[in-house]
């Protein structure tokens, strides 16, 4: 019963952290999205130095904040898209000081000092590019200064949400079929089914409160988080049996830390911002 109250308190924390600071305002917009990033970084740090490889935690961090925070100005419009450039000359100091650091495995410390800039900077930094000069769901303090929608975000994670609690429940009480027991024992076809039936319905539901796109859009991606999310979430756990780790961390009690939990959007949201680049 503890555990259920640990875990109820502890969600329902991550949920107003999460739609507060993506809702209230464009500024609240992109510290939200910025702690999430850097927690989520340090986390993946943190779990590969029990491999023996010590990544460059600290430059690997600076280079995720100046991504994200060229992608907001870009997104805002205040850069040009050329600006993104940027990030090159920081990417090359990351491999020169590599040369000082006298690695016994130099190559894989590279490697795995990069590989977050794809699996967690780049989907992260694309939450301005579908927010900055879009209209639709109004934040919640309204600014003159630039156009702003947190719509496609604030929807993505309520989907998000949605699937996965769904997902558990159907397949607690009903999964018998494993869907990839290999890498997570727990997730079954049933659950998978029953998150995608829920997170259509609450797509279709939501659609008009929501805005930017249109209802067969936002049913488009709640198809794209049922899908993509749960790779997401596979992929994750990939990750940690290779370490041989249970949780990514522990600063959110009862569901472990940033990567346990935004786990899931890490694949399924660089999906939903092409779609709605190219359809919305």
């Amino acid at each position: 019963m503890k555990e259920l109250i640990k875990r109820t308190v502890t969600g329902a924390a991550i949920v107003l952290f999460v739609l507060g600071g993506f809702w209230l305002h464009y500024i609240s917009f992109c510290i939200t999205g910025l702690i999430i990033m850097i927690g989520a970084q340090l986390e993946y740090y943190r779990m590969i130095q029990y491999t023996g490889i010590k990544p460059q935690t600290v430059t690997g961090i600076i280079a995720g904040v100046v991504t994200y925070l060229l992608s907001t100005v870009v997104a805002s419009g205040l850069l040009p898209m050329d600006s993104l450039v940027l990030v090159v000359p920081v990417l090359v100091i990351i491999m020169i000081i590599e040369l000082y650091r006298k690695q016994e495995k130099p190559f894989q410390s590279l490697a795995y000092t990069f590989f977050p800039m794809c699996y967690v900077v780049v989907p992260i930094s694309l939450f301005p590019f579908s927010a900055f000069l879009e209209e639709g769901l109004s934040p919640l303090i309204v600014s003159d200064v630039v156009v702003f929608s947190p719509g496609i975000v604030i929807g993505f994670f309520i989907l998000l949400w949605t699937n996965d609690t769904c997902a558990y429940l159907i397949g607690t009480k009903f999964g018998k079929h494993r869907l990839m027991e290999r890498i997570s024992p727990k997730k079954s076809w049933e659950g998978f089914f029953g998150g995608l039936v829920c997170t259509l319905l609450v797509s279709w539901l939501l659609s008009d409160l929501l805005g930017v796109v249109n209802t067969k859009i936002w049913m488009l991606i709640a198809l794209i988080v049922v899908i993509f999310g749960t790779y997401g979430d596979l992929t994750e756990s990939m990750l940690k049996r290779s370490i041989g780790v249970k949780d990514s961390g522990s600063i959110m009690p009862g569901h472990g830390g940033f990567l346990d939990r935004f786990d899931s959007s890490l694949l399924s949201f660089p999906i939903v911002y092409l779609v709605f680049l190219f359809l919305g």
